[in-house]
């Protein structure tokens, strides 16, 4: 079973959400795990990751992310990309969102590779319960991401066990543009 293994804050700049949106219509199987092998497989990652700036934009600014939309009474949006300074031209294909500096709670889930997804409801709590406040955007969505870090995910410990990071934002967050 998934445990949440840490809880902190981390400011993040100003940065530009580069990748592909989809919604409920499009999952398999319950999941976007589809879309993600078509992204390693049609080296997508490569193309956006191209970007000097990406790595240097913050502590683990070089994972591959799973970017979340939600708001009650509308279509769940569920991106797949990565964050890129924000005058980060886009490449055709793909759509962005840009976000404000800000603040992010993030969470380590702990374990293995099928137990740590769908925690973020857990994740929520786990910030609040070190005083942070989880705050929508100016329309009154909440974003919030997995954020893919190697080798923290992609190389299990001796326990056969990975760890995600899911990042809710916590301070001013909304973002400015999105196409």
């Amino acid at each position: 079973m998934a445990e949440l293994i840490k809880t902190y804050r981390q400011a993040v700049p100003a940065m530009r959400f580069i990748g592909k949106r989809y919604g409920d219509e499009d999952r398999v199987d319950g999941g976007f795990g589809k879309q993600w092998r078509e992204w390693f497989a049609n080296g997508w990652f490569d193309q956006l990751q191209s970007n000097p700036g990406s790595k240097a934009l913050y502590e683990d600014g070089d994972a591959t992310i799973g970017l979340m939309r939600w708001k009650k009474g509308e279509p769940f949006e569920y991106w797949i990309g990565v964050f890129c300074p924000q005058e980060t031209a886009i490449p055709e294909g793909y759509a962005y969102v840009d976000f404000p500096e800000a603040e992010l709670g993030v969470t380590w889930v702990y374990g293995k590779t099928n137990e740590v997804f769908a925690q973020e409801h857990k994740c929520a709590e786990s910030c609040e319960n070190q005083g942070y406040t989880i705050i929508p955007d100016d329309l009154g969505a909440f974003w919030l991401f997995e954020r893919y870090v190697c080798p923290r995910f992609t190389t299990p410990d001796e326990h056969g066990n990975i760890v995600l990071d899911i990042c809710h934002y916590i301070g001013k967050s909304c973002p400015t543009e999105r196409l």
